[in-house]
């Protein structure tokens, strides 16, 4: 069986393997405060261009939206998001149960605009209705789509109209920044958002992610809210050895070359399924593709091939998702496009 299902299927990169091997007998403090979280914390810094900031290593992307999410808002406050939004779809309502509202906008393949901002405001009356409070995006977003720098400058400076943070949910940020059509960098959104992260899980850590925190009001109290949030990992030091493995040498790190692989298997993937005439759902830009394909070659691939079943059959068509990661190879493309 071809794994195309998710970016997280494969265990982790061999040097992150070997870094938590080379440290396993070491004794350290828990909870992210021993020498190698604090030592991914300044190499996190350095790497985006911002000393003016806070730096937590979190468990994983859903524990790091709720807590962020619960950090920054008060129980009257909402959150705006696309529909297809991570926090909306794919978070069993955690928002929801821990008494946030996601205002959800139609989006632009997969992306917020400064418009739906002012549609979520509509919506807004007084003291009987919340208030959207926060603006939430996710880079690339669950379309595979990227936002430009001009795209994010103007929902940054949307939100700071309307008094709202702006926060980047960054899981596959790596192919984000590494795709043919990004120009934006890591400064670009520590400096037009309050709070991001980078994605690990989906980029070739066994788990975690790191959350930086650029507005000091969601900072308040934060490890606070990751152990309420039971986000807390009592043997915290093996983020931190993670995330030193895979930014070491910064831009030229095994970070960005995985997301970079990520991206051109998917490249080739796409070009391929276009040319033998089939179609795709959206616009993708990274790692994660959606081509519309009949309903008896999907069932005929799913014998050799793990992914998605996307949208239900309409039509006598399918449309799956594909997700390329570093562990794909090119005869793993060649072998999908050989059976398709």
């Amino acid at each position: 069986m071809i794994y195309f299902r998710s970016d997280y299927s494969l265990g982790a990169h061999p040097k992150v393997m070997e870094a938590l091997m080379k440290t396993n007998m070491e004794h350290s403090d828990g909870y992210a405060l021993d020498e190698h979280c604090d030592h991914a914390r300044e190499m996190v810094k350095e790497l985006i261009g911002v000393d003016d900031c806070e730096v937590h290593m979190m468990v994983g992307g859903t524990p790091c939206n709720i807590t962020t999410v619960s950090a920054a808002l008060r129980a009257y406050e909402a959150v705006v998001a696309p529909r297809t939004g991570h926090i909306y779809v794919h978070e069993t309502g955690a928002l929801e149960a821990g008494g946030h509202r996601v205002i959800t906008e139609e989006g632009d393949n997969g992306k917020l605009t400064p418009q739906n901002i002012d549609d979520a405001w509509l919506e807004y009356e007084d003291e009987h209705t919340v208030i959207p409070k926060m603006a939430y995006i996710s880079n690339p977003t669950e379309n595979g789509s990227i936002y430009s720098k001009a795209e994010l400058k103007a929902l940054s400076e949307k939100c700071k109209e309307k008094n709202m943070y702006l926060y980047m949910d960054g899981a596959r940020l790596g192919c984000a920044l590494t795709c043919e059509d990004n120009d934006l960098t890591l400064h670009d959104i520590a400096t037009m958002t309050d709070a991001f992260y980078i994605g690990g899980t989906k980029n070739g850590a066994l788990f975690g992610e790191v959350l930086v925190i650029r507005n000091p009001e969601i900072n308040d109290h934060f490890r606070w809210m990751i152990k309420q949030k039971c986000g807390m990992l009592a043997k915290g030091r093996l983020l931190g050895v993670q995330f030193e493995a895979l930014l070491e040498g910064g831009k030229n790190s095994i970070y960005f070359e995985m997301a970079a692989h990520a991206n051109a298997m998917a490249k080739k993937l796409k070009e391929g399924i276009a040319a033998k005439g089939y179609g795709f759902d959206g616009v993708s830009q990274t790692n994660q593709i959606f081509p519309v394909l009949p309903a008896e070659k999907v069932k005929e691939l799913e014998k050799d091939f793990f992914f998605y079943e996307w949208v239900p059959e309409k039509d006598g068509k399918i449309v799956i998702r594909l997700v390329t990661s570093w562990g794909t190879t090119e005869e793993d493309v060649d072998a999908f496009l050989k059976a398709l």
